[in-house]
């Protein structure tokens, strides 16, 4: 690197969540308000020191904007770049080239309210008379391919055909996350499970199981990304935005064509994220990856250079190395698979936590270096935080 990344002007200085349920009855915006206004707290800031404003959508950035009455300088959010965490990503580069001293990023979800498969059945029903259906998923839906699980169930197939991936080896995965769940009072499901009940779970779509897949809830998870100038106002420890990775160069708009299959997207931004560190994945003390489904947890890993490939599986397999006192703790909340469904913020939230030593009996001991990646198929962005 020639130049230090812009990113590393940027801090994370606040962190906010909402209470976390299935079936609140509660609004997005409700969830929003109350993770907002913690992370400005938190942040030691008031709302008039709020200049910028991003979010992965939900509710509406104008709407939590007049919601709060803020000023704002700079707005972003959606999935250009960085996929689910490119909205905090983004944040940070604004920071770094002074568009922006403090920016509220937020997601919130209602998603337990509206109803499991609302998108699928959308999507089934246009397949009916071909109307509003574009982009690679006219080539998908005429064969009843209508979300993101049919997509991942390739995936997973080919990789266990190609590397010899067992289902056992996943079943760690859910198991030893599970585990950590229950150290979570925030998290959605805290009753253990064993080898098998993942194994006499039951199936969605082959090979993919009920146990394998995220847990939809609502919520609201936020950050405050601050200039590093304001880590003197802190009360706890900043951590530092060191480097982020969101690039797509191989067939960016689709799930299954890119040369590399089953590999994805994330291949391209780790390589990004790496080019771009100091660091590498022998430093990591803890990493929260994206488990939308568990398949989706192994790419991250081979991805990010924590195994080779071909290698998650085994990477996985029993569960130790995942632990919270192994060589690579892994999704210490619980995972989306048991904590809940935020899209990836409350991975971030748990990774800064980590990083700031607030994780209570989730805590892993000495955690300096944190690797936060979320999304799968063409969207993804991944991040690394040092304290």
């Amino acid at each position: 690197m020639v130049n230090e990344p812009g990113e590393r002007a940027a801090i994370i200085s606040g962190l906010g969540i909402s209470r976390i349920g299935r079936r609140t009855s509660r609004s997005a915006i409700d969830h929003a308000l109350d993770a907002c206004l913690a992370a400005v707290t938190d942040a030691g800031l008031t709302l008039a020191d709020i200049d910028g404003i991003a979010s992965l959508g939900e509710t509406p950035v104008p709407e939590m904007q007049d919601a709060l009455r803020l000023a704002t300088n700079w707005t972003g959010g959606g999935l250009s770049f960085g996929g689910p965490l490119g909205s905090v990503m983004s944040a940070a580069v604004a920071v770094g080239a002074g568009l922006a001293r403090h920016v509220l990023v937020y997601r919130c979800v209602a998603a337990a309210n509206m109803g499991a498969g609302a998108g699928a059945r959308r999507a089934a029903a246009s397949a009916e008379t071909g109307a509003g259906i574009t982009g690679a998923m006219q080539w998908t839906v005429p064969y009843h391919v209508y979300g993101t699980m049919p997509a991942h169930a390739m995936m997973l197939r080919r990789h266990m055909h190609l590397y010899g991936t067992t289902k056992e080896q996943l079943g760690a995965l859910a198991v030893t996350q599970r585990r950590n769940a229950a150290l979570n009072e925030l998290a959605a499901y805290r009753d253990p499970i064993t080898l098998d009940d993942y194994l006499a779970a039951r199936p969605i779509c082959e090979p993919l199981s009920l146990l394998d897949c995220d847990v939809p809830v609502d919520g609201g998870v936020a950050v405050i990304v601050s200039t590093r100038e304001h880590t003197a106002g802190l009360d706890h420890p900043a951590v530092s935005i060191h480097a982020v990775g969101g690039a797509v160069h191989d067939r960016g708009t689709t799930w299954e064509q890119r040369s590399d299959f089953p590999a994805m997207m994330l291949d391209d931004a780790a390589r990004q994220l790496w080019s771009r560190s100091d660091v590498g994945p022998g430093d990591v003390d803890v990493a929260e990856l994206y488990d939308g489904f568990s398949f989706i947890t192994l790419a991250w890993l081979e991805a990010l250079g924590f195994c080779g490939r071909g290698e998650g599986g085994s990477f996985v397999e029993g569960g130790q190395r995942i632990g919270l006192t192994g060589e690579l703790p892994l999704n210490t909340y619980g995972g989306q698979m048991s904590a809940g469904r935020m899209h990836g913020y409350w991975l971030l939230h748990e990774a800064c936590l980590q990083l700031r030593g607030e994780a209570g009996p989730r805590q892993v001991d000495g955690a300096e270096v944190a690797l936060a990646a979320a999304g799968s198929g063409p969207f993804g962005g991944c991040m690394v935080l040092t304290r």
